[in-house]
C-alpha cells in the first residue's frame, strides 16, 4: 500500500480460520501451522489485508497450503504441568516461546493429555506437546540437538510460559507415554485371574475329596 501513515499500515488476518490449525503474523502476513495432528493434504485459507485508515480498505486472496504427512524420527515431547484445554487454547503462544528461546522454527505436531486421564480432560494437569524443529535452511533439526537446547533453555522457557498461564509452570522432556490399558482390558485380566484362582481351588477341592474317599 503506497499510502503513508495509518492508510499505509497493513495488518493481515485469516478469514474463517481453520479451527486454530493455522495462524498468521498480522504484521508480515507469514502463515504458519499451529496444530495439524493427523491431517494431511491441501488446505485453502482466505487471507485478508486491511489498512488502518479512517475508512478502512480491505482485500482478500486465497492461499493454498499443502501439509505433508511424512513421519519424522525427530519428534520431541515436551511435558507441561497444565490442563490440556489451557495448552490447546494458548498453543500459538507456546509455539512463539519455543521459537524465541530455541531460535528455530517449531512445528506443533500433537497436543494431548495423559492417556489414562483422557476421559477427564478438564482436570488433567499433565499435557504432552510433540514438536519438531527446523533451522534457517529449512532442515529438520535432530531430536538430540532439540533436547539438548531445551535442557539449556528450560528455565527461561518456564519463565516465559508463566506469562501465558495463570499458574506456576514446569516443563520437562519425556518420551511419548505408552497407551494405558483400557478399562475393558483391565476388567478382562481381573476376571481371568479370578477364574484361574477359582479353577485351581476347585481342583484342590476335588483332590482332597478323592484322598478322603480313599482313606
Amino acid at each position: 500500500d503506497p499510502d503513508s501513515g495509518d492508510n499505509g499500515l497493513l495488518l493481515y488476518s485469516l478469514v474463517n480460520n481453520q479451527e486454530n490449525e493455522f495462524d498468521i503474523n498480522e504484521n508480515t502476513g507469514q502463515i504458519f501451522t499451529v496444530s495439524i495432528a493427523g491431517k494431511a493434504g491441501t488446505f485453502s485459507l482466505e487471507v485478508q489485508a486491511a489498512d488502518q485508515g479512517t475508512r478502512r480498505l480491505t482485500a482478500q486472496t486465497t492461499v493454498s497450503v499443502t501439509v505433508d504427512s511424512s513421519s519424522s524420527n525427530n519428534i520431541v515431547v515436551v511435558v507441561l504441568n497444565q490442563k490440556v484445554n489451557d495448552v490447546e487454547r494458548n498453543i500459538a503462544e507456546v509455539k512463539r516461546v519455543l521459537e524465541y528461546k530455541l531460535a528455530w522454527n517449531i512445528f506443533i505436531i500433537h497436543v494431548y493429555p495423559n492417556e489414562f486421564e483422557r476421559q477427564a480432560r478438564s482436570s488433567t494437569y499433565v499435557t504432552y506437546v510433540e514438536i519438531t524443529a527446523f533451522d534457517e535452511a529449512n532442515q529438520e533439526v535432530p531430536a538430540e540437538d532439540v533436547k539438548r537446547k531445551l535442557r539449556e533453555q528450560m528455565s527461561n522457557i518456564e519463565i516465559e510460559l508463566e506469562k501465558i498461564f495463570p499458574s506456576f509452570v514446569t516443563a520437562a522432556i519425556e518420551e511419548a507415554p505408552a497407551d494405558t490399558a483400557s478399562p475393558e482390558l483391565i476388567a478382562t485380566i481381573v476376571l481371568s485371574v479370578l477364574l484361574g484362582c477359582t479353577l485351581i481351588a476347585f481342583l484342590v477341592y476335588l483332590l482332597i475329596t478323592e484322598k478322603r474317599k480313599r482313606y
